[in-house]
């Protein structure tokens, strides 16, 4: 009798270990088809802005954007810093319509270039992820306070844009830190915080 027990037991034993494995290797296989794609995408992105960030052909730059508090035309200023392989700039503005106030040109090589889109790379610069559509749209954002713009360009297109604000309702895309990210931008201009500080943001 223990012998037909055993004689019953032991093939039904390997069906449900051989069910067990078959459905472990689908849902591993599911997974495989419909998650890895996702994750795949997310690391290429990033993986190309990093690569854009740090290349140092001629066609490359990175600008930074900071907007004043929204108030009336007349009041209302901003300041942009742009930095490439061969050149420095500063520039304030008025207006909404971006009338120049004041501003700086300075030269600039690729190793000195080099080492600030690095020190960027450093600083997560290319970390956040794009948002779209309304949720990427910063007009009227942060009204009483600041918002800053990140761009790495090639031929003066975006690859990359993020932005973020001094608004604890209105975080953005940026994914960094924000006081060292402005500090390497301002610090490629000498004479930044004297023209900044005109203009009283």
């Amino acid at each position: 009798m223990a012998t037909y027990r055993n004689s019953r037991i032991i093939p039904i034993a390997l069906v449900l270990i051989i069910v067990a494995v078959a459905i472990a290797a689908l849902v591993s296989l599911a997974r495989a088809v419909f998650f890895s794609g996702s994750t795949q995408s997310t690391t290429t992105q990033v993986d190309v802005s990093k690569e854009a960030l740090v290349s140092s052909t001629a066609d490359r730059s990175v600008r930074m954007t900071v907007r004043g508090t929204i108030v009336a035309d007349e009041d209302f200023r901003s300041y942009q810093i742009s930095v490439s392989p061969s050149s420095r700039s500063l520039t304030t503005f008025t207006g909404y319509l971006d009338k120049r106030i004041d501003g700086v040109q300075l030269s600039n090589n690729v190793t000195a270039y080099e080492e600030f889109v690095f020190a960027l790379d450093r600083a997560n610069l290319a970390k956040g992820t794009e948002l779209s559509g309304d949720k990427n749209d910063i007009r009227g954002i942060c009204a009483t306070g600041l918002v800053y713009q990140f761009e790495i360009l090639k031929d003066n297109s975006s690859v990359k844009t993020l932005w973020t604000s001094t608004c604890k309702g209105s975080r953005g895309s940026l994914d960094a830190n924000l006081t060292q990210l402005t500090q390497l931008f301002t610090s490629q201009i000498p004479t930044a915080n004297t023209l900044i500080s005109k203009i009283r943001l």
